[in-house]
């Protein structure tokens, strides 16, 4: 008679697939892909040089479900891309002049973010709808404080002007993207969960 061991649950989701460099490089280059995609979701902003897109939510929540290493990874790679030409970036721009430009503190940000928000959910943040929630905001919080910083000192204008035309008008629907990680992860999870329970 033999008895089995339980198998241990993963610190992150990509921990599941993510076994080996190769699927490690996979991984990446999925954050980035998806990042490019998100990207290309724009509305624009009326008085402001930045638009409203779908690239935080792709940034945070590819980096709680594949943590900090492979998060931050991802990020770099997106802006290596768009920094020797690629147009990833919203409404397919690319080049150093997008990347160095008055935007370029969020793409610093997501970075940074991919990062902490990975770091984050390796330490469990990823599987309860509040620590989602609180995770993405934290997130968003680095991303902003690097974007409206750069935004200041490009477009010459103090940090007031700069909360005012680079976060504020993103506050709203930075909100409803971390509600929608804050359900979707946790129902992530409870899958991962359910089949573990089943195998065994």
């Amino acid at each position: 008679m033999s008895l089995a061991l339980p198998t241990p649950m993963p610190l992150v989701l990509a921990d599941l697939w993510s076994r080996t460099w190769v699927a490690d490089a996979v991984t990446v280059v999925s954050a980035a892909a998806l990042t490019t995609v998100c990207a290309q979701i724009v509305v624009p902003v009326p008085g402001s040089p930045v638009p409203m897109t779908g690239q935080t939510l792709a940034v945070l929540l590819t980096a709680a479900a594949v943590g900090p290493l492979r998060g931050a990874l991802g990020q770099l790679l997106y802006v290596l891309a768009a920094l020797v030409g690629l147009p990833v970036l919203a409404q397919g721009a690319g080049g150093a002049q997008a990347v160095l430009g008055a935007t370029g503190g969020y793409l610093l940000g997501f970075i940074v973010a991919g990062y902490l928000v990975g770091r984050l959910a390796k330490g469990g943040w990823s599987r309860t709808p509040v620590r989602v929630f609180a995770s993405y905001a934290a997130g968003t919080l680095v991303i902003y404080a690097f974007g409206a910083t750069v935004l200041a000192l490009a477009t010459g204008h103090d940090l007031v002007w700069s909360f005012q035309k680079g976060v504020l008008p993103f506050l709203f629907g930075d909100a409803l993207k971390a509600l929608l990680a804050a359900g979707l992860l946790p129902l992530a999870w409870a899958a991962v969960r359910r089949i573990s329970s089943s195998k065994s």
